[in-house]
């Protein structure tokens, strides 16, 4: 798609300190800092050397600049003032971290004195309204490795997230207030560039597209569905050209993701559902959501950087006090992956229009993150989740999954309607709250977490 598989991950690193204090001890730990830093695997924008006066922080942050780093380091080697760092990052909108590093009690003199340092730099900044984050751990502790390697990680799917373009085919249904979105307000806090289509338009183009278009997802669906060929095959053939569609445009116009309005015009001016498309899409992890819903497909996205697997956009559609348990759902777009290969995994028609193609599965056993950036209570917020999807029969058709989640599901439920949570939330594979946690600061979102 565009250049964010390619882009390699960034980060810039600037060494300050004063000759007042021991230069030679300061120079070793950052040696070590480096070295640290070099063990993460990333590319390192800057030198080892260390700042000691305002011509030297300029000439090494310009370089930096030319970097377009990821994200900014500074190691705060030694006490400085702040106002070095201040100048900086009030011209400099690039996430960054103050690092320092623990003094030796020795009794005499501070060697060091970084903390102080910090302490006086975050002052400073969040009287101009900007935040940092901080890191306190001496350079070749496991904990300096994993924050490191924690927060870099974070900062490649935030600066992904400003790069990303997605792509809105049609107008969210009416009352569907949840998958409503500012396009400027989007531009603007995360970065991420949207564009319009009709979706008479997205139709008109799949049913311009030739037969020969849907060969290759036909055969690709018979080796996943021993049932394909007892779907109606012209309806099934127009599923699949929806799909070769939504490559098109996703490949021409570099799209990252795409918000589909699915229903009824799918149904109603096409003759197929969209479904099917949109999970061959999920799979693809080029992430499509249905109802038109921006945000549902950014949080498929940071899931998807996050995890390295596809995502799911769900409903939660049931929930059982009694049993502990509740259902995440959605008409068949799960990705394959997510499949229990132990029950039935098939080709089906749309519950509601009768329609092709949908996939139908029960989701798989396994730990399950939930994430969503949400609108609700008229803010912007990072929502987390965690849970167990358990080993169970499909509760409904489609694509749905049984889970217990880390509290009760009744207690899940009343935050999550306190919360004003929208209808949609993004599932995936694993526990990946400690690195989307780092995402939600990257992104001065405030971070809410259910469960």
């Amino acid at each position: 798609m565009n250049d964010n598989t390619a882009r390699p991950l960034t980060l810039g690193v600037l060494a300050l300190g004063r000759a007042t204090f021991d230069v030679p001890y300061a120079e070793e730990m950052l040696a070590q800092a480096w070295q640290t830093l070099r063990g993460l695997g990333v590319r390192l924008a800057g030198e080892p050397v260390l700042c000691l006066d305002a011509d030297a922080v300029h000439t090494a942050a310009a370089a930096l600049r030319e970097a377009q780093p990821d994200l900014l380091v500074i190691l705060q080697v030694t006490f400085t003032d702040a106002a070095l760092t201040t100048e900086l990052l009030r011209a400099w909108a690039v996430p960054t971290l103050l690092w320092s590093f623990p003094e030796a009690r020795t009794g005499g003199r501070l060697r060091l004195n970084a903390f102080c340092g910090v302490n006086l730099a975050c002052h400073a900044l969040s009287r101009h309204g900007l935040r940092v984050h901080t890191l306190h751990a001496a350079p070749g502790s496991a904990h300096a490795a994993t924050e490191l390697r924690l927060l870099a990680q974070a900062a490649g799917i935030v600066s992904k997230l400003r790069r990303a373009k997605v792509l809105v085919v049609g107008d969210h249904p009416q009352g569907f207030d949840a998958c409503n979105y500012d396009r400027d307000q989007l531009e603007a806090r995360f970065g991420t560039h949207s564009e319009r289509l009709p979706v008479q338009e997205l139709i008109a183009q799949a049913a311009a597209l030739p037969e020969r278009v849907t060969d290759a997802p036909w055969q690709r669906r018979s080796r996943d569905f021993s049932n394909l060929e007892e779907m109606p095959e012209a309806p099934t053939r127009k599923t699949l050209k929806v799909y070769a569609a939504l490559q098109q445009q996703a490949k021409t116009h570099g799209y990252d993701g795409i918000a589909v309005r699915c229903w009824p015009d799918f149904f109603t001016d096409y003759g197929c559902a969209a479904c099917g498309a949109l999970a061959l899409m999920n799979e693809d992890q080029i992430p499509c959501g249905c109802e038109a819903d921006m945000f549902g497909v950014l949080s498929s996205l940071l899931l998807q950087w996050a995890s390295g697997q596809g995502a799911f956009n769900t409903d939660l559609v049931d929930i059982d006090p009694e049993q502990d348990s509740v259902v995440f759902w959605h008409c068949g777009q799960a990705p394959i992956e997510m499949a229990d290969r132990d029950g039935p995994v098939r080709a089906a028609l749309h519950s509601n229009r009768k329609l092709p193609l949908l996939s139908e599965f029960a989701l798989k056993p396994g730990r399950i993150t939930l994430c969503r950036i949400s609108q609700g209570q008229g803010k912007l917020r990072l929502m987390l989740a965690g849970g167990e999807m358990l080993k169970a029969p499909l509760a409904f058709s489609g694509t749905a999954g049984v889970a217990r989640l880390d509290v009760h599901a009744d207690l899940y439920r009343q935050r999550l309607l306190a919360a004003g949570m929208e209808h949609h939330t993004s599932l995936a594979y694993g526990d990946h709250r400690p690195l989307l946690r780092k995402v939600a600061q990257l992104l001065d979102l405030d971070l809410l977490e259910l469960a």
